[in-house]
């Protein structure tokens, strides 16, 4: 049961800026979590490390090696991208509004409020503190809001909420050196840029944006010379504290234009006045100034791709243009949303663009030479309802309140159709065996049947009168289907073929929220809140065959894979487990206390007294039935062994402190007389200076039921679906779905051991030509690296014999083997083969051992459907090349 988290999919993008590295990877904040979308290859995965809070701002190094991720506490992971592994963290002691590597990755800009603060980047090296603060700059007058860095790491451009950006020199000397102004804006800096020359890639000029969307254009005065020859005249006065401390200028000394100083590593270097601080020297002047739009939406977002010289730029009202500067000449101007659009930002090679809208929950990838979208996702803006695998664990199907279905490729976390056709909440999803059909229940009314050949919405059942749909099941046949309702407490059978009402089976008196068909026969099994389950004959039309009274109300209905047990939680934090043959109640969970957890905002007991929400709303089986997974309003998920009732592993979901009900304890100093603290907002400069907060506090407001918390997040599991191969489950959360996936790593945990069982023996059994020898040494070892090399070691003509020596006890794990190697090895029909001869020799014990085999023949299968699938799409794109070749060898 080693389950790791593995990828999140149908979370929204809620705010922060976006950033594109190695000019292919994407990586966004979503939540507390980071994504780094691949827009190449279309995949996308989530850092399993986690900040406390939604992540505010991101930066990655120039060789995509490092990313730096900063919450809302102003908590910064420092994360290595490649491992994704967390190496360092750092507080830092105001709220952060930008933070940039340097171009040689050697520096990092840290604007902190007021201040500027240059840390030096840690990297790989070991410290007991890795982050060394180099230098702090005290200059400004209210918050920074914009970062850039010369191409020579030695000049910082900061635009501030004081209407001016200010130009920073990094030199470490012994004087102080007062930052250069530059001034004019009516509004808040958005954006200041250096502007280099294309030849020279030295600073010529100097952009700075503001909210109200004009832009500066800042060169040098002819009177102070050229790029080449700077002048040395004194520098501009402008407002700033020197430290102190300090002594008298290195610069002094006008003898000599080459001076001696100690760099950052502490060695000495040779200081060109020309090549270093020209920028200061120089006297700087307004060139021109433009507005980039003549409309009243506000600007706020910008970036600026120094090697084509041009400036993206995007407005509150959803309307984004590019621009080729220095004349501003407009290339582009469009819509993407009638929204503000939170981030934008150039690839390293300039065509694309990724814009973000944190209302909408969208991130998109726009190449502005071709005019077409590169990526356009989305998840759910609201909570995920429900979710489903397809039969061979390829596919996920979610359902949300945003009224849309969207289906998830579970390899690559890529939504490939999304429909929208339910004009309300989607409640319930159920894949048809054949895996090219969805059904799906919404509080609409209405039963949808979807195509995922043609991507459409091929039937609809409905009711004679408008109902609430809550659950949804259809039998193995795929003939019936059977959807409860919240209102009217029926259950509704329809034919899949016709369409048509067949009946309407009442009996319950409350909501029926579970509903589920026997995987062996034509039962119905119905679970409602009138405190009872049902058993239903739907073919024969008899009314309910059996009822299980309960003490409390049942919230959720599930049967065993082998249709021999029936599990279903109470209102009380029970789970009973029943045998719907004999109608008989076998035992009893009580969970009260394993999924109690977390305090929301505006409990007046602590979680250990609190009575609400210690139950179970969702129940799933694993594929062999060995054990259950159960979730509900709280944190945690548990999973139970079934046979021996005790609790093996419990799930936090989120470490997310954004979300309420995740701290078990409150701090009694954030309690007021008007309330908690966190409830109250009083803060609205994130808003005024461009930069949107995080806006998930804000999307409930005007739901029923919000008030109470003032539409802060309540953490829960909605719905919980393990994947029929058993290597993976997933959970719908108010996080978005998270995938759980076993644990690849390597475990010791050998089957068979004694002394002799060594590496060492099985390499020498393979020397030997020992085939069989060797496979059945690495099954008993039950190393995954050596069960492979022992496979691939064995000669095609050996296969039948190795197979027939292998005992019945080592055939699971040796199909699991197979499966692997079957997704990753390019020997396509050796492995193929070695499938065949094991079904063929061992056909008897794997039929009587099909329960405990199911697993792993479910993740054969999802391998065998996936590579069926590779090659037909290749042989259909070579069809006619494929002809001609054969043709070709017939003429010969």
């Amino acid at each position: 049961m080693n389950y790791r988290f593995q990828n999140l999919l149908g979370a929204p993008y809620r705010g922060g800026n976006a950033l594109v590295v190695n000019n292919s990877l994407l990586i966004s904040p979503i939540g507390n979590r980071v994504a780094v979308t691949d827009l190449i290859k279309s995949e996308t995965i989530t850092l399993p490390s986690q900040s406390s809070t939604n992540l505010r701002r991101i930066a990655a190094s120039p060789d995509g090696v490092f990313l730096l991720a900063i919450d809302e506490n102003n908590r910064c992971l420092f994360i290595n991208l490649l491992r994704r592994a967390v190496l360092h963290r750092i507080t830092f002691k105001h709220p952060v509004a930008a933070a940039k590597f340097s171009p040689d990755g050697q520096l990092i800009a840290v604007a902190a409020g007021k201040l500027l603060q240059i840390w030096r980047s840690p990297g790989f090296r070991k410290e007991f503190f890795p982050f060394e603060l180099i230098r702090t700059f005290t200059d400004c007058n209210d918050r920074i809001t914009s970062l850039d860095w010369s191409p020579d790491s030695g000049y910082v451009l900061a635009g501030s909420k004081d209407l001016t950006a200010r130009l920073f020199c990094l030199k470490k000397s012994t004087k102080y050196i007062k930052p250069f102004l530059f001034l004019g804006h009516r509004d808040v800096i958005v954006g200041a840029f250096f502007g280099t020359d294309k030849k020279t890639n030295k600073v010529c000029r100097v952009y700075t944006i503001s909210r109200d969307g004009a832009i500066f254009s800042w060169g040098y005065s002819e009177m102070d010379g050229n790029f080449d020859e700077p002048s040395l005249a004194s520098e501009p006065e402008s407002p700033g504290t020197p430290e102190q401390g300090q002594g008298n200028n290195a610069e002094g000394d006008s003898d000599s234009r080459v001076k001696k100083r100690k760099n950052f590593d502490g060695k000495d270097d040779t200081l060109d006045l020309d090549d270093r601080f020209q920028l200061h020297k120089l006297k700087w002047e307004l060139i021109k100034k433009d507005f980039f739009m003549q409309a009243p939406a506000k600007l706020t977002a910008c970036d600026y791709h120094r090697g084509l010289d041009m400036a993206v730029v995007g407005f509150s009202n959803g309307i984004f243009g590019l621009y080729q500067m220095p004349d501003f000449v407009c290339i582009h101007l469009l819509s993407i949303s009638r929204e503000k659009i939170t981030t934008a930002v150039f690839n390293d090679l300039g065509n694309w663009l990724t814009f973000g809208c944190a209302r909408l929950g969208q991130l998109l990838v726009w190449e502005w030479k071709s005019e077409s979208y590169i990526l356009k996702q989305q998840g759910h803006y609201f909570d995920v309802n429900c979710l489903a695998y397809s039969p061979d664990s390829q596919l996920v199907a979610t359902g949300a309140d945003d009224n849309k279905i969207k289906v998830w490729t579970v390899s690559s976390g890529f939504c490939f159709v999304t429909f929208s056709e339910h004009t309300n909440a989607v409640t319930a999803l159920h894949f048809m065996p054949g895996n090219h059909c969805l059904l799906s229940a919404s509080l609409d009314g209405t039963v949808r049947a979807w195509d995922l050949l043609r991507y459409r919405n091929f039937k609809t059942f409905t009711t004679p009168t408008s109902k609430q749909f809550v659950s949804l099941a259809a039998d193995q046949s795929g003939e019936v289907i059977c959807a409860g309702t919240l209102d009217s407490f029926e259950i509704f059978v329809w034919s899949m073929k016709t369409g048509r009402l067949l009946d309407i089976l009442s009996g319950h008196e409350g909501p029926v929220h579970g509903l589920v068909f026997s995987p062996t026969n034509a039962t119905l099994a119905s679970s409602s809140w009138d405190k009872t389950v049902r058993l239903w004959d739907v073919f024969d039309g008899k009314g309910a065959v059996e009822t299980f009274p309960h003490t409390h109300d049942v919230l959720t209905v599930v049967y065993r894979p082998d249709g021999k047990q029936l599990a279903c939680s109470t209102l009380d934090g029970h789970i009973h487990f029943w045998d719907p043959i004999e109608g008989l109640l076998m035992y009893t969970i009580e969970g009260r206390r394993d999924i109690a957890g977390g305090r929301l905002m505006t409990d007046r007991r602590s979680a250990a007294n609190s009575t609400s929400g210690k139950c179970f709303t969702t129940l799933c089986y694993s594929a062999d039935g060995s054990y259950i997974l159960a979730g509900g309003n709280s944190k945690y998920i548990c999973m139970y062994d079934v046979a021996d009732q005790v609790l093996l592993r419990r799930f936090q979901i989120t470490h997310n402190l954004s979300l309420d009900g995740v701290l078990d304890v409150l701090n009694s100093k954030n309690m007021t007389e008007s309330g908690p603290l966190n409830l109250i907002d009083d803060d609205n400069s994130d808003t005024e200076e461009g930069v949107d907060k995080q806006v998930r506090n804000k999307l409930a407001y005007d739901l029923p039921g919000s008030m109470p918390n003032h539409g802060r997040a309540v953490i829960r599991t909605k719905c919980l679906r393990i994947a029929p191969t058993g290597r993976s489950w997933a959970a719908a959360t108010t996080e978005g779905v998270l995938i759980y996936s076993m644990d690849e790593s390597f475990i010791f945990d050998p089957t068979d051991l004694d002394i002799d069982l060594t590496p060492e023996a099985v390499d020498a059994a393979l020397k030997e030509n020992q085939t069989s020898r060797a496979v059945i040494l690495s099954l008993r070892l039950n190393e995954d690296s050596l069960i492979k090399k022992c496979i691939i070691g064995v000669s095609p003509a050996d296969i039948p014999a190795v197979a027939s020596s292998v005992p019945v006890k080592y055939i699971q794990r040796l199909v699991e083997a197979l499966a692997s190697l079957l997704e990753n090895c390019p020997h396509m029909e050796f492995i193929l083969r070695w499938c065949q001869e094991l079904c063929k020799i061992h056909g008897n014990s794997i039929q009587q051992k099909s329960r405990s085999l199911l697993p792993a023949l479910k993740s054969l299968q999802k391998a065998i459907t996936r590579l069926h699938q590779d090659l037909a799409d290749t042989c259909n794109s070579n069809e006619y090349m494929l002809r001609y070749l054969c043709s070709a060898s017939d003429a010969k």
